[in-house]
């Protein structure tokens, strides 16, 4: 029964996705499934057979022209009077006959250009599309979209468990600050200051990751003050808090300054609300990166400048 429901879910929205034109409503998953679960437990009631969209009968429709539901009371109707009048002379059709329809109209949703398109993106996702594709082909449908959503969840894991964090300069002659790379040479960085941005949820798992990325980051610059922007962090789970009021501890060993930036206020209220806020002050906890580095400028010998 899983297997069916996961099976008629998933081609249902995909049947949604693949012909959805420009102009219509995009689908919507959650109302889809809602919608295919309300009209498989009603039909129950009545012994009817499993409900959902299909990706052949949909092609069909769209080459006959149907832009209404009236397409499927037509369909349900054709369907009725074919097992009514034309069953004995189905009956007699070779299946090979049946498969090669369902492959013509089907065929249109294979896209190579998609497939080049993800391989010059992201190269991962093309490796996940590919084992997906493959685990169709040689496992069958069902354990082909099993072995789909089991990569989907270890690439979550993976994203989850390595967080980015990164340096990042001051555009010139803006308050844009972006990753520093080779690409943008003329960034400004100020010396002694070191601005470091985070993304996304650091919690237990990857806490340390995150640690381990902002500990090489400060061995190669050795600054005077390190400036953590958390715009990018939605939240901030216990854990990682702990790591992070041990990680204050050891920089202020090396007199080095630890500032939090760009904290939401779920965030900002947990920190004042911890040791690390009690340690830390109002004074550093800074709303944005331009004003960290306005009062850094503000606190060195007149006359430091950008470089």
């Amino acid at each position: 029964a899983l297997g069916i429901a996961l099976m008629s879910f998933t081609e249902s929205i995909a049947a949604a996705r693949a012909f959805a034109g420009r102009g219509e409503p995009r689908p919507q998953p959650n109302r889809e499934l809602l919608a295919t679960g309300v009209g498989n437990l009603v039909g129950g009631l009545f012994g009817a057979m499993p409900a959902g969209g299909g990706t052949s009968q949909t092609a069909v429709n769209r080459s006959a022209g149907a832009r209404t539901q009236v397409a499927g009371l037509v369909t349900a109707g054709a369907a009725v009077a074919t097992l009514v009048l034309l069953a004995p002379l189905m009956g007699l059709m070779p299946q090979a006959t049946l498969a090669a329809v369902v492959i013509v109209y089907s065929i249109g949703l294979i896209q190579p250009a998609e497939f080049r398109d993800i391989l010059r993106i992201r190269r991962m996702e093309f490796l996940w599309a590919l084992a997906a594709f493959a685990g169709v082909v040689l496992l069958g449908t069902l354990k082909g979209i099993v072995v789909a959503v089991i990569l989907s969840l270890v690439g979550l894991a993976y994203q989850a468990a390595h967080p980015k964090v990164y340096a990042v300069g001051r555009k010139p002659g803006t308050t844009v600050f972006r990753p520093l790379t080779a690409e943008h040479p003329e960034d400004e960085t100020f010396p002694g200051l070191l601005m470091v941005r985070a993304e996304g949820r650091i919690f237990f798992i990857n806490a340390q990751n995150a640690g381990e990325q902002l500990s090489t980051l400060v061995e190669a610059a050795s600054p005077q003050v390190l400036a953590l922007d958390f715009s990018g962090v939605f939240d901030i789970e216990y854990s990682a808090l702990k790591m992070l009021t041990e990680g204050e501890e050891r920089l202020r060993e090396r007199g080095i300054q630890l500032w939090l930036v760009g904290l939401n206020p779920e965030a900002l209220a947990m920190v004042q609300s911890s040791p690390l806020g009690e340690t830390l002050g109002r004074e550093r906890l800074v709303f944005n990166l331009q004003t960290a580095v306005e009062r850094y400028l503000a606190q060195t010998l007149p006359g430091s400048a950008a470089t």
